[in-house]
């Protein structure tokens, strides 16, 4: 049975292969990928995004959204993901940027399509415009897989806080105070066993050695090199395709768990930290958490917190991919 798919993506490196993985799965039908401002502007990730498109031979229309943040000054990922958000490989496509506003087609596609899952790949701006317009798609929603925080608290940005959250607070509080089925895949669980090893690489482009596989690690050699200097970690972390690989088979997501989360966005250390109450300790009617009332209002937690992955499995989902 085919699952309809709508991705909202930032286009970088990982995103791109994270597009590539829905892409090149059998029974996953990409209905429209949107393109939002973060890592890159978004004629930039319309770039990024239309040639993993045409790499992958498939036609799937790309929407171009929001070039900002609701409120924030925009802040770009070049640091880590190169000039061009591929690493400076300066992909190029004929293939162009469908008509109409990714917002817009982002209430079209869901409400067309109910039970659609919906992956955000990039800061929520485009998606809470999208709820602020239409609040009634959140029915239609069966997933909506988030990549994006830090339930660990242990940000990439900033100490507190998750990149895609940190660049659009606004919107991301939004977002997890809608009500949609978020399932929240935070950056952490891309680390340690999950990072890609030099013979993880090695497998892809000599091994599997197809033009996908090539395009995955090629595109990512910025992305390798912050994640190692800057980041402390042994290879090449990927948490967009890790979140589209739980997007693809829930099953790769070994723990989880829903809870009340909300995101901040007045803090000055911990702006776009994603609040986790893991512990359940909101559910009182003290005046210490008196700020969750809103949240308890809802019912019962909604938001599901990804905690742990099968790594070897994740790896083999992205291998298979790339064949």
């Amino acid at each position: 049975m085919t699952r309809k798919m709508i991705i909202d993506t930032d286009t970088a490196s990982d995103d791109a292969v994270a597009i590539m993985m829905a892409l090149q799965t059998p029974d996953i039908e990409v209905e429209a990928i949107t393109i939002v401002a973060g890592n890159m502007p978004v004629e930039q990730g319309s770039i990024n995004a239309r040639y993993t498109v045409e790499l992958c031979g498939k036609d799937v229309p790309v929407y171009i959204g929001a070039d900002q943040p609701l409120t924030r000054e925009v802040y770009r990922a070049y640091f880590f993901h190169g000039p061009d958000g591929m690493g400076g490989m300066n992909y190029q496509t004929t293939r162009p940027v469908a008509e109409g506003h990714a917002v817009d087609v982002l209430i079209d596609t869901i409400k067309a399509n109910p039970g659609i899952i919906l992956v955000t790949l990039g800061p929520l701006t485009n998606v809470a415009l999208a709820l602020a317009k239409a609040p009634e798609i959140v029915e239609n929603v069966s997933r909506c897989v988030v990549m994006g925080g830090a339930a660990c608290t242990v940000g990439n940005i900033t100490p507190a806080a998750e990149y895609n959250i940190w660049c659009d607070p606004e919107a991301a509080r939004m977002c997890f105070r809608s009500g949609l089925p978020i399932e929240m895949v935070g950056w952490e669980l891309c680390r340690g066993e999950a990072n890609l090893s030099d013979e993880d690489m090695r497998y892809c482009k000599e091994v599997i050695n197809t033009p996908l596989s090539h395009f995955a690690i090629d595109c990512n050699i910025s992305a390798l090199d912050a994640n190692r200097n800057w980041l402390g970690d042994p290879g090449l972390g990927l948490p967009d395709p890790v979140a589209m690989a739980i997007a693809i088979d829930p099953t790769i997501c070994t723990r989880s768990s829903k809870h009340y989360v909300d995101v901040e966005c007045d803090g000055t250390f911990t702006r776009g930290m994603t609040v986790v109450d893991q512990l359940g300790v909101t559910v009182h009617e003290t005046a210490n958490v008196e700020m969750w009332r809103p949240l308890r209002e809802k019912g019962e937690p909604w938001v599901t917190v990804c905690w742990e992955i099968d790594a070897q499995r994740w790896k083999e989902l992205l291998y298979r991919t790339m064949r």
